[in-house]
């Protein structure tokens, strides 16, 4: 009878983690705006950055052709963007707007077309599917001349599908200031504001971070994206272990891979062939040693059933 429950628990386990097929995540707040001209009012600047705060909005001066663009930092497939339209003032000066995702950032123009934006109500959001087009740049640009670009907020919409890891138990062996372990599964890749977006142990010997799956898994990848600024050579030698036990803080599970090295602000994928484990460690061996995390990732199969000796009758 114990088992049956055991096994019918674990069932509705597995139902709820299958469901969660993916996750998906405003990607623009990470990036960096930029914008062909920046209307000026007295002391009040109308910023491209204003678009990301959705506290303020955004304008460029009356130009010919004008242009906003935002720096993602890396190529993203995009789901949907999304743009808020100012409530008072101007409310026309969307009209005709083409939103672009690609990678070319010198020639805004050259990048592919995911919508036209025909009219936005006052103070309404309107979203635009780019059905999965790949980009590091989104850019919202009017044709003609004697035109002004301004709106309020822009969103950027990615489906992150099944990493595991998402919404797990985590920690590490020590805390360096608020770069917290929860901080490398939270999306952020940590390309602003490293401090409030990637995880960091303090100096020390032999320093680790854990995130627990809560069932066992069979792993076929892990994912790591490394710091952009300040030592990314601070992951060299850090090794992967993916287990079952807790002996050692998990560090004793056996190896997946060991990370020779990522460039800075890049995410390297790390296979693994499928080991099973409900535990994966990054470890790194040595005394006075950083352990900093921007953003993991880990992909498999699951939640794999197992019955124990203990349950038989």
């Amino acid at each position: 009878m114990r088992l049956f429950f055991k096994s019918l628990l674990s069932l509705l386990g597995f139902l709820s983690v299958q469901t969660k097929a993916g996750r998906e995540v405003n990607v623009a707040r990470w990036g960096t705006a930029d914008q062909s001209t920046t209307r000026s009012y007295g002391s009040y600047s109308w910023d491209a950055q204003n678009a990301l705060g959705g506290s303020s909005c955004t304008s460029t001066e009356e130009q010919s052709n004008p242009w906003w663009k935002l720096d993602l930092k890396k190529t993203y497939s995009v789901n949907r963007v999304n743009i808020t339209n100012r409530y008072i003032c101007c409310v026309d000066s969307i009209n005709g707007a083409e939103i672009r995702i690609g990678n070319n950032p010198s020639d805004v123009f050259s990048n592919p077309v995911c919508a036209v934006v025909s009219s936005i109500p006052a103070g309404e959001t309107f979203s635009y599917s780019c059905r999965g087009m790949e980009g590091r740049y989104v850019i919202v640009n009017i044709n003609g001349t004697s035109k002004t670009l301004t709106f309020c907020k822009v969103a950027v919409f990615v489906i992150f599908p099944g990493n595991l890891a998402t919404g797990r138990a985590v920690t590490q062996s020590s805390t360096y200031g608020s770069w917290y372990a929860h901080q490398a599964i939270d999306f952020n890749p940590g390309f602003t504001n490293s401090w409030s977006a990637c995880s960091s142990t303090d100096p020390q010997t032999n320093p680790w971070w854990r995130v627990d799956l809560r069932y066992i898994y069979s792993i076929s990848s892990v994912v790591i994206t490394n710091i952009l600024e300040h030592y990314p050579e601070r992951i060299n030698g850090a090794e992967i272990r993916i287990g079952n036990s807790l002996e050692n803080n998990g560090n004793n599970n056996p190896i997946c891979t060991v990370i020779s090295s990522i460039p800075a602000g890049v995410s390297s994928t790390f296979m693994c062939n499928n080991m099973e484990g409900q535990y994966v460690n990054l470890f790194i061996p040595g005394v006075s040693k950083y352990l900093t995390l921007c953003e993991v990732e880990v992909y498999g199969e699951g939640p794999l059933f197992q019955e124990s000796c203990e349950d038989e009758p």
